[in-house]
């Protein structure tokens, strides 16, 4: 009898299991962010799993550490055995090893690999629990009220969630805070020991002037999408959160994008209803008002391969961070939208306030002697125009990164073509 009971009580929990796995919430927002303009919205203050699109936040606090100079692009971080054993997608790292900066970043920005996300936290935050902390916090400077950060790589957790707006306002701070960073989103290709990562964002190929951001699929999220384009010098930031497929959201994206640029030539808003709507459901239990408003944990840089954290509301913080978290969150969207569901508290509400380049990036084999290493110039189209330029043969030449620390291409290894060529796709 009681393995009767027991095999009903496994059965129930895997129905259980199997119901929150495929369902999937919908919710869409497309905004000019130059005039806060709202071109089309849809559930967008809803709460929602954010998946992959937490790398992000991730990437945001690694582009401000490189911003104060405590990191270069070639500052190694250490791997650790719980970075490696994280679930995939992943960049296939050995613990002992190192991964340098500019080789994360890229592997978060294409392959969007977890354990090199756990990397980069355990590096800048001591551990991921308290890099995502610290992730909680950025967020509340940058006015994203309703984001709860509980990893750096959006593996499921019951409460990590976010809303479009809040996703909106990220890419946003992203592409005003980071101009000299942001253009890795655009990276179509990345080679790393000999393998090659293609971006998973694949309307950059065929959508005229999108060039980032980030994509994101778990079960309990379906797949999302944070998407910025660029067409006649006006910018549009579009987020879908839900969609059945990568193919069925990017159709969505496709179309509230193309209804955002004709609102801006002056042409009425279409009705468009998602095909993927579904009604939503409440996520997560949060946490507590005081916990997500406290001071961000700071960083204390020593050795360049160690990092440690000091969480402490006393310590100075960066230019950057201390004008980040003064200004007030971002002005966008009417007064009429509604309050989400979910994780508010009643504190919470009544404290509230009211171009890039395609690049190819690669590293070399470490085998190769430095006095053989190659490095190729990537040129760039221009930008801002609408169009993409087609993918032009690098030509091998020696050059060394420059010191101000800006995106560099390094020589492609991996390619089935010789060391000199690289094609991106």
């Amino acid at each position: 009898m009681r393995r009767i009971q027991a095999f009903l009580l496994l059965l129930a929990g895997n129905l259980l299991f199997l119901s929150s796995a495929v369902s999937r919430e919908y919710s869409a927002l497309v905004v000019e962010p130059e005039t806060g303009r709202v071109l089309y919205e849809k559930y967008a203050q809803e709460l929602r799993h954010p998946a992959s699109v937490t790398k992000m936040m991730t990437l945001y606090l690694v582009f401000e550490a490189l911003e104060r100079g405590d990191l270069t692009l070639n500052t190694p971080l250490d791997v650790s055995r719980n970075a490696v054993l994280r679930p995939p997608s992943r960049l296939g790292l050995s613990p002992g090893e190192t991964i340098a900066v500019e080789d994360a970043v890229l592997g978060l920005v294409t392959r969007s690999a977890n354990d090199v996300a756990t990397v980069i936290a355990e590096n800048l935050g001591g551990s991921e629990s308290s890099f995502a902390a610290m992730m909680t916090a950025k967020a509340r400077s940058l006015g994203m009220r309703d984001t709860v950060f509980r990893n750096a790589s959006g593996l499921p957790d019951p409460d990590q969630v976010t809303t479009a707006w809040d996703m909106y306002r990220l890419g946003k701070a992203l592409i005003e805070d980071f101009p000299r960073y942001y253009p890795y989103f655009s990276t179509p290709r990345f080679y790393y020991r000999g393998q090659s990562f293609d971006n998973h964002n694949h309307l950059m190929e065929t959508y005229p002037g999108m060039d980032g951001i980030k994509t994101g699929f778990i079960n309990s999220s379906g797949f999302n999408l944070v998407a910025s384009a660029k067409q006649g010098g006006r910018r549009i930031i579009g987020v879908v959160f839900g969609g059945p497929s990568a193919k069925g959201r990017d159709s969505h994206m496709r179309e509230i994008l193309n209804d955002g640029f004709a609102q801006l030539d002056g042409l009425p808003p279409r009705q468009i209803e998602a095909s993927f709507d579904r009604p939503a459901t409440q996520l997560g239990r949060g946490r507590s008002f005081a916990e997500l408003n406290a001071d961000p944990p700071q960083l204390t840089f020593g050795n360049p391969k160690r990092f440690k954290s000091t969480a402490t509301s006393t310590a100075v913080v960066s230019r950057r961070s201390a004008s980040s978290a003064s200004r007030s969150p971002m002005s966008v969207g009417s007064d009429s939208r509604k309050s989400p569901t979910g994780l508010r508290t009643a504190k919470e509400a009544s404290t509230r306030s009211s171009s890039g380049s395609h690049k190819t990036y690669s590293k070399e084999s470490s085998k190769l002697s430095s006095a053989k290493q190659s490095k190729t110039a990537i040129s760039k189209p221009p930008t801002g125009d609408g169009t993409r330029s087609k993918s032009t043969t690098v030509k091998a030449a020696a050059h060394a990164k420059s010191s101000a620390g800006t995106p560099s291409s390094s020589a492609c290894r991996g390619a089935k073509d010789k060391a000199s060529k690289c094609k991106a796709k």
